[in-house]
């Protein structure tokens, strides 16, 4: 069990540090409030690297939720 423990502490630094790296999609929403004009890149896709950080994410965000669920119980 202590393995687990250990894995999910290292889990938990890489999913902080990959979440710090991803580019701020909270942005357009204060444009909205101050009048900005960057709603012309708001529906734009994700692309080489932004789409890599995102899905390892997504990766480490399911493997925190079952490593949790597994110590758990």
């Amino acid at each position: 069990m202590e393995a687990l423990e250990i894995i999910l502490i290292i889990v938990s630094i890489l999913l902080i540090a990959i979440v710090l790296l991803q580019s701020g999609k909270a942005e357009s929403a204060s444009s909205a409030l101050t009048g900005g004009n960057d709603a012309l890149f708001a529906h734009r896709k994700e692309r080489g690297t932004e789409l890599f950080i995102s899905r390892v994410t997504m990766a480490l965000g399911i493997l925190f939720f079952v490593l949790s669920f597994i110590i758990g119980f």
